[in-house]
């Protein structure tokens, strides 16, 4: 079988599947009881500093995006960092580490941007037996109102100056957790590197409304008939999540930092996606709190069942190997063509291709031929958009075929050159001319 013990900045774990910091890391008996489940390590809810406790809302704090069958597609939270006394959390984490010291447990911090604050706390964190200490520089709200979370992650030079603190005044590896609202993620990333994170976590939830209670007229979750902007994780933020590891992943700048994955991930290809993506390992909240701990024995079958099956031995053999294969619109294969096809034997008459090509794309579809209700594409007016793959309620019954080479170049009027199969050094690459040049 497939070996997938992970090693993460020397933090070793007996698999890539980590909790992240949230509800379900708040306490000893949910940690141990998710380690039993099979979980590799956790991220341990984040911790703030000593003195008045954090005060959280007794009300709703969770508001939710269903798709059609009820599945939870979002999930939006209002919770702030934990609410139990530090010592408390530093007591426990102790406990659980000696319990465990196979899996790896990772300590959330979040305290004000100031180098004594930083200084008071990686002390108390390192007496644990902690594996690592994890910034949180993406909460949204609540904290970041107070200086923190966002506040920080928002700030490059804010990052590059804590990071430093951290890793001046603790011996433990520093995971630099960065916010995804923001308009470029490789610039938190570039500080924290600059800083001297040993890596990466990403992404923190996104800044969200979900939806407004219009009896009341106020936005869900209301809490005394009011409420206010959340952080948004769940399926429905893994596009958004793996776009911003991918960037990081190949930005020259930060190539080669560690990443550890998040956002969205509720099965096994989903964490292998941000896995050939550039991540090492990832972390999991909303799925966990769906269905429960035991999903992670899934998503350990199903990624050793894929990689078997794909002659993938280790981790290592998948890390990052979709990142050469990111780049820029400016230097995809204009010459490459595909066409839409309908498996007639698939087709159930439906129209959903017809009507969403011939409404809102190239009318490129028939919908009746010799007057029998038959939907068709007509080569010559398809794009290939993908759009009816999209649309098409029955998996498979429409796919999309590549042209064999033989058509025009763009540049020459003449055949494309079967031979060239890189695009970075075809002569259609505006880049690529301009080189040559």
């Amino acid at each position: 079988m497939a070996d997938l013990r992970n090693n993460f900045v020397g933090i070793k774990s007996p698999n890539p599947f980590w909790l992240a910091s949230a509800p379900p890391t708040d306490k000893a008996y949910n940690v141990e009881r998710a380690f039993k489940a099979g979980w590799g390590g956790v991220v341990w809810k984040t911790l703030g500093e000593e003195g008045p406790p954090v005060v959280n809302v007794n009300g709703p704090r969770y508001g939710a995006i269903w798709g059609a069958d009820r599945r939870l597609l979002g999930l939006n939270n209002i919770e702030l960092i934990t609410d139990r006394p530090l010592q408390i959390n530093l007591q426990e984490m102790k406990m659980v580490k000696k319990n465990w010291p196979d899996r790896a447990l990772i300590a959330s911090i979040m305290v004000p941007c100031e180098e004594n604050a930083w200084k008071a706390i990686l002390p108390l964190v390192e007496e644990t037996g902690a594996d690592g200490i994890e910034l949180n520089f993406g909460c949204p709200h609540g904290m970041s109102e107070r200086g923190m979370g966002a506040a920080v992650g928002q700030v490059p030079e804010y990052i590059e100056m804590v990071v430093r603190w951290c890793k001046q005044y603790s011996r433990m590896p520093v995971i630099t957790k960065l916010t995804p609202n923001i308009t470029d993620i490789r610039k938190p990333a570039r500080a924290a590197k600059a800083g001297g994170t040993d890596a990466v976590s990403l992404i923190n939830t996104i800044n969200s409304i979900v939806s407004v209670d219009l009896d009341n007229f106020a936005p869900n979750p209301t809490v005394g008939g009011k409420g206010t902007h959340g952080g948004y994780c769940g399926p429905a933020v893994k596009p958004i999540a793996l776009n911003m590891v991918a960037e990081i992943a190949r930005d020259p700048e930060t190539s080669g930092l560690p990443i550890s994955g998040i956002g969205g991930v509720t099965t096994w290809r989903d964490a292998a996606e941000f896995l050939v993506l550039g991540a090492v390992n990832v972390q999991v909240c909303t799925a966990a709190m769906t269905y429960g701990f035991k999903i992670v024995q899934e998503m350990i079958t199903g990624l050793n069942d894929w990689m078997d099956a794909k002659g993938h031995r280790t981790l290592d053999d998948i890390t990052g190997r979709a990142v050469p294969n990111v780049t820029d619109w400016q230097y995809l294969n204009l010459n490459y063509i595909a066409k839409a096809r309908i498996d007639q034997d698939a087709c159930i008459k439906c129209g959903r291709c017809h009507i969403a090509c011939e409404d809102t794309s190239h009318q490129a579809i028939t919908q009746f031929i010799d007057g029998v209700r038959k939907f068709e594409v007509m080569e010559d007016e398809c794009v290939g958009c993908n759009l009816c793959v999209n649309v098409c309620p029955v998996e498979n019954c429409i796919t999309m075929v590549g042209l064999e080479p033989g058509v025009l170049d763009q540049r020459t009027g003449k055949p494309v050159d079967p031979n060239y199969a890189n695009w970075t050094t075809h002569p259609n690459n505006p880049m690529a001319r301009q080189a040559a040049e």
